[in-house]
């Protein structure tokens, strides 16, 4: 990422993330969720929390690809899911 503004400002929303906090963020569906990082050209990362501890995020992207990118957001949930699903069988 060429942007080093907006590549600190994901860096320091992932860490609050962590630590419980994600802030401007949206439910997207599915039990995923949108980080709306407002700077440049509007950043988003798509994350899936799973019961209280886990956090995977699997995509991100900007404003301009925002329908691309939850759509494989899903795809990527759906797919560690059933991953995830057959490993514990």
């Amino acid at each position: 990422m060429r942007d080093r503004r907006g590549k600190l400002r994901i860096l320091r929303r992932i860490e609050r993330l962590i630590g419980g906090n994600p802030g401007d963020a949206r439910p997207i569906g599915g039990g995923l969720s949108e980080l709306r990082i407002d700077v440049g050209p509007g950043y988003r990362v798509y994350y899936l929390r799973e019961a209280e501890v886990l956090i995977l995020l699997l995509c991100g992207g900007d404003k301009s690809t925002q329908t691309t990118d939850i759509a494989k957001a899903h795809m990527l949930a759906d797919e560690w899911r059933s991953t995830r699903g057959a490993e514990q069988s």
